[in-house]
């Protein structure tokens, strides 16, 4: 028997917790829909760029995410470009931002 699937809603909400924790500040910039809503990590290493993350999944089925932006980081003009366009196709994507010098991607699942 599979696992009833968690709701977006307290996914985010755990994660983004599991951020304070871990000494990451991580907001919703975007809240999308409760129960089944995709979504987007935005990740802003500070001086070093910005970084956007896309839910996936593995051939497997595992969780993972794309780099919607690219292998490298970008401007923050590029990245919220991106988060708009991807918003205009998906009214109920959530937007996660999150501060980390490094560029750690701290929701768990393998990066494609």
């Amino acid at each position: 028997m599979s696992q009833p699937r968690l709701k977006t809603r307290l996914w985010v909400q755990a994660n983004v917790r599991k951020c304070d924790v871990d000494g990451l500040s991580a907001t919703v910039a975007r809240r999308g829909d409760d129960d089944a809503g995709a979504v987007l990590l935005k990740i802003n290493r500070l001086d070093g760029g910005f970084t956007v993350l896309a839910q996936a999944r593995t051939v497997e089925g595992e969780p993972a995410w794309i780099r919607g932006t690219g292998p490298e980081p970008v401007d923050e003009a590029a990245a919220d470009s991106y988060i708009a366009r991807q918003v205009g196709r998906d009214g109920d994507l959530w937007v996660v931002e999150i501060e980390d010098r490094e560029g750690r991607m701290p929701f768990g699942g393998v990066i494609l």
